[in-house]
């Protein structure tokens, strides 16, 4: 989002009566649409949509397929006729819009049913076209059977395939959020199914090792992974269905294919009337999301925004930000002082029971940018009390600035309580929180909700005793080539049935009668289950003079990062 300024647009029509023409009904377009009727009642709003339907729920589109959601009614959050009857606001569907002509402060739409076409002139112009699915030029990915997750129709075709056809088996191409939710969907209406993913991860926005938990359980729920192989082609057999041909030449036999490699801006209608596109392909804004026209506004998937913690422009396809992208649209446009904050990109994805979460940035995302003053936690709590039963454990890695705290970006997994830690993580770094003010957070607390210390005040007493050097961390990469002694703190029991390599074992339940044992002319690097015991130990050595690191998280985390390839 750069960040050029225009002054308000002069209405080419009379005082008070502007014509206001939005492009695309979906979240950014509807919710722009909206906001600006509430703000002003004169001006004129039309909104275009090549679509049967505007505003409805995207999000909710596998879980039709799926047949979670059974009702396609369910899915539309607002009809035409509600537009008008509510808001005085005029919605043409199945009426796409081919080009604009910015001098003339005119579109060219073309009715789809008709194939008539006719101009619209605009005083002002808002796009929200959203972003395609991107469909590869491979052989025989247009071909029956093979489809991606868009609209409401695509969902509809989905659903009419897998009935007609009783379609047992499905292969899943790209391992992202729409993937994921696919797979879920899918397996609810027991098809067998495959991920094929390109990256060696699951959901490439996680840093590697957090997306190991992730693999093992769908691993365990019967879905098969082919991870870092790529789509060659699809073929059609003889008896109708299709083959996935893999660059590996894996041949994976489907009913039916889904293609969610992922989106790319639709900027087709920008980029040909000469509106600044980023180099990320979206278009670029200010931050009242004004493009490089100071008469056309942009919102949603097809622009480029600011991301708060890296300070880089980045797409971000997601519901929320483009709903609160519209609202900023329509108050610039409405001529009220106002500013988008830009995006920290907070998303969660539940697939299988299992729920995956994260906000702000990822390790490689700051590595990318260049940041390097940053530390990182592991941690592994349950999601409420001990010793209240059915606790189950969630996988947390808080990112922070150092040395002021600053938090940058957190990414959870687990099967309870996942979502309710990275959101009060999120809302913490809107205000520019630190790991201090997580330490100290006042949660609920009640054995079947949390803990006393809850998973979110941990993160931040574990962040905290590193800034002040009460837990030095030992740095998991260099693993493979330190010097220092590696203890193991569990008991002997747990040592045995797995450990760090070249690890000895000194139980804590020993360590005040046998420390002297260790040689104080050398560093010790500490690990114990979760990395609880190993702090514990850690703070004794330092005490009795020796030099020690703490190993984050533990064995668990050394497990992660071992199925992730970063730890030998």
């Amino acid at each position: 989002m750069s960040n050029q300024t225009h002054s308000p647009s002069v209405s080419s029509g009379t005082p008070g009566s502007r014509r206001v023409l939005i492009i695309g009904g979906v979240a950014g377009g509807a919710s722009c649409a909206a906001r600006l009727r509430r703000l002003d009642e004169s001006v004129d709003i039309v909104m275009f949509d090549r679509g049967p339907y505007v505003s409805f729920a995207n999000c909710g589109l596998p879980y039709y397929v799926g047949n979670i959601i059974s009702d396609e009614l369910s899915l539309l959050v607002a009809s035409r006729e509600m537009f008008h009857e509510r808001f005085n606001i005029e919605v043409q569907t199945e009426t796409e819009v081919m080009s604009i002509d910015r001098s003339a402060r005119s579109i060219t739409v073309r009715n789809a049913r008709t194939g008539a076409s006719r101009a619209e002139r605009y005083d002002v112009l808002v796009l929200s076209p959203g972003a395609a699915p991107i469909r590869p030029s491979l052989p025989g990915v247009d071909l029956p059977g093979v489809f991606a997750v868009r609209t409401i129709p695509d969902s509809r075709r989905i659903r009419s395939w897998i009935a007609d056809r009783s379609a047992k088996a499905a292969v899943v191409v790209g391992g992202g959020f729409i993937g994921l939710e696919m797979v879920e969907n899918l397996v609810h209406r027991d098809l067998a199914v495959a991920i094929l993913e390109k990256l060696p991860q699951l959901m490439p926005s996680l840093d590697p090792e957090m997306a190991v938990p992730l693999t093992q359980h769908l691993g365990e729920k019967g879905v098969h992974l082919y991870l870092g192989d790529g789509l060659a082609r699809i073929e059609k057999r003889a008896d109708g269905g299709l083959v996935v041909v893999a660059e590996s030449g894996a041949r994976l036999p489907a009913d039916l294919v889904i293609l969610a490699i992922g989106v790319r801006p639709e900027n087709p209608l920008a980029r040909d009337a000469g509106l600044q596109i980023g180099p990320r392909g979206g278009i670029v804004v200010d931050a009242q999301m004004r493009t490089s026209d100071p008469n056309i506004w942009a919102v949603g998937d097809a622009v480029e925004v600011h991301d708060v913690l890296t300070g880089q422009e980045t797409v971000l396809p997601l519901a929320g930000p483009a709903n609160r992208e519209g609202r900023v649209a329509a108050e610039s446009i409405a001529g009220r002082t106002t500013k988008f904050r830009g995006v920290q990109a907070t998303a969660v994805v539940g697939v299988l029971d299992l729920t995956v979460a994260s906000t702000g940035a990822s390790e490689k995302g700051l590595r990318r940018a260049g940041v390097t003053n940053f530390q990182k936690v592991y941690l592994h709590p349950g999601h409420h009390a001990g010793y209240y039963p059915g606790a189950r454990p969630i996988h947390l890695k808080l990112l922070f600035s150092v040395p002021d705290g600053r938090i940058l970006g957190a990414q959870a997994v687990g099967l309870e309580g996942v979502e309710k830690r990275i959101d009060v993580i999120a809302t913490a770094i809107q205000f520019d929180g630190t790991v201090y003010d997580l330490a100290e957070a006042e949660l609920c607390y009640a054995p079947q909700f949390g803990a006393a210390k809850d998973p979110v005040n941990l993160a931040g007493m574990l962040a905290r005793n590193v800034l002040n050097e009460d837990m030095p961390l030992a740095d998991w990469q260099e693993l493979a080539h330190t010097k220092a002694l590696l203890l193991d703190v569990r008991e002997p029991q747990e040592f045995a049935r797995g450990h760090i390599p070249n690890a000895i074992n000194l139980p804590l339940s020993q360590m005040r009668h046998r420390y002297v044992e260790l040689p104080q002319d050398r560093d010790i690097w500490t690990c114990c289950g979760v990395g609880q015991r190993s702090y514990y130990v850690t703070r004794f050595l330092a005490q009795q003079g020796y030099r020690t690191r703490n190993l984050s998280g533990g064995y668990t985390t050394y497990k992660m990062l071992k199925s992730a390839g970063l730890v030998p």
